[in-house]
């Protein structure tokens, strides 16, 4: 029976592992797509949450604020003990015992405080409103981000595939030379030359695989997930063309200034301030507030007799207490008068902010219209760059091989093709992304 046993807790501990092994091998070869990568971000990363956590905190301020229109309650219940000798009169003493109880409730409520409720009310309200779009912008920032780093993820594997393409040349023409020399057509020199090419493409292998590693691990760190076995899915980049331009920058500048978050922010911390002055103001009208009251005790003692029980007591001597009053300000020691002034000031600086946002969205986009422009143009220079190297390289190779050029110089026409390549895909990631910068302050997704 007891080897029956151990032989199921093998089994089991086997299948554990069995299972162990099989999810880490499907989270290592797990290809993360641009729309995973993007949605897992919105939805881990720790500053949205904390964003997100200001939105629930502004939401409890809204309903403070709300509560503040209620009538605060108060209950209250004391009990008195007294023991002990006490001069009744003067120089007679006599020991005595009291013992009282006391029960109150009291309600007050403002009913004109010059509409400070009602501005601190709506001043909540638009605090929360101006969180939210705040969690939008920093959202919008955060997939600008991720969807620069995942390019920069293909630009590094577009550029180690090079690379590695020109390696695997090098060796097909040491391959070559060697053959060349061997059949006396060429130096034996000729041979170290292209080993040192060789070596070379290999150095360059190595500077593109550790340029891709970075770049991965610096999308894992943005995610917020670990860089081992992380890796993402290849997207296909479509070639570069002019119809991806904007040919007017004005319908882009008309609908950012409409649209665009960080103005919308501003346009609120405007109307906040504005809303901050009348509440300071507020200090110049006179408070009217309404109190109730209600009230008894009861009270024993060792020197009465006869006394009425404790819920009797409580039952006669009750009372009510209602009261108006009225607090005008006269003097505040120029408190009010400051409070005003320093408002009116913060309402300034929220316009001169709001001011200052537009001139910066629009040099902003200014500029990414600009460089998407430049970029563009970069692309079909480089294009245009890589099409004669190509020729002349392949040209250079048929004058190697009849033995007119020697292998320095198709080395240099081939450094100068391979130039050629960095520099196009440099230029085609370039331009994709600014372009995409521009679709982002169009509000277009920045998926596709």
């Amino acid at each position: 029976m007891k080897i029956k046993t151990n032989t199921s807790m093998k089994k089991q501990l086997f299948i554990a592992l069995f299972c162990m092994f099989i999810a880490q091998t499907f989270a290592q070869q797990k290809k993360w797509t641009l729309q995973e990568c993007v949605n897992h971000a919105l939805e881990n990363n720790i500053t949205i949450k904390q964003s997100e956590n200001n939105l629930l905190s502004g939401e409890q301020d809204v309903i403070a604020a709300k509560g503040q229109f209620l009538p605060s309650v108060n209950a209250n219940i004391n009990q008195n003990l007294s023991l002990g000798n006490r001069e009744l009169f003067p120089g007679q003493f006599v020991d005595r015992t009291d013992n009282s109880t006391s029960i109150g409730l009291g309600a007050n409520q403002t009913i004109f405080n010059g509409f400070r409720l009602t501005n601190l009310y709506k001043q909540s309200k638009l605090n929360l409103e101006t969180s939210k779009i705040e969690l939008d912008r920093i959202k919008d920032d955060i997939s600008l981000n991720v969807v620069n780093s995942y390019l920069n993820v293909l630009f590094n594997i577009e550029n180690l595939e090079a690379a590695k393409a020109q390696y695997e040349f090098s060796k097909k023409q040491l391959e070559q030379v060697k053959e060349l020399v061997d059949a006396g057509v060429q130096p034996r020199v000729n041979i170290y030359d292209t080993e040192a090419t060789l070596a070379n493409d290999a150095q360059n292998v190595t500077v593109a695989e550790n340029n891709y590693t970075l770049a991965l691990l610096t999308l894992s760190q943005l995610l917020q997930l670990p860089f081992e076995g992380f890796n993402v899915e290849l997207l296909e980049i479509d070639t570069p063309s002019e119809a991806l331009l904007y040919s007017d920058i004005k319908p882009i500048l008309a609908y950012a200034l409409e649209n665009r978050n960080e103005i919308k922010a501003a346009e609120k911390r405007v109307e906040n301030a504005t809303l901050g002055t009348e509440i300071s103001k507020s200090g110049y009208f006179p408070i009217l507030s309404f109190n109730y009251g209600f009230g008894s005790n009861a009270f024993f003692s060792n020197l009465l007799e006869n006394e009425a029980s404790f819920f009797r007591q409580l039952n006669d001597q009750k009372s009510h207490r209602f009261s108006l009053s009225l607090n005008v300000p006269i003097f505040s020691r120029y408190q009010n008068k400051t409070s005003v002034a320093k408002s009116e000031i913060q309402e300034e600086n929220s316009k001169l902010n709001l001011q200052q946002a537009k001139i910066d969205l629009e040099a902003n986009i200014q500029r990414a219209f600009t460089d998407a422009q430049a970029a563009f143009k970069t692309y079909e220079a480089s294009k245009k760059s890589l099409e004669s190297q190509k020729l002349a390289f392949n040209n250079a190779q048929e004058r190697y091989n009849i033995g007119v050029m020697n292998v320095f110089e198709l080395e240099q026409s081939r450094v100068r093709f391979i130039n050629a390549q960095s520099s196009l895909i440099n230029a085609k990631y370039d331009f994709v992304f600014k372009t995409k910068i521009l679709d982002f302050y169009m509000g277009k997704t920045l998926l596709n």
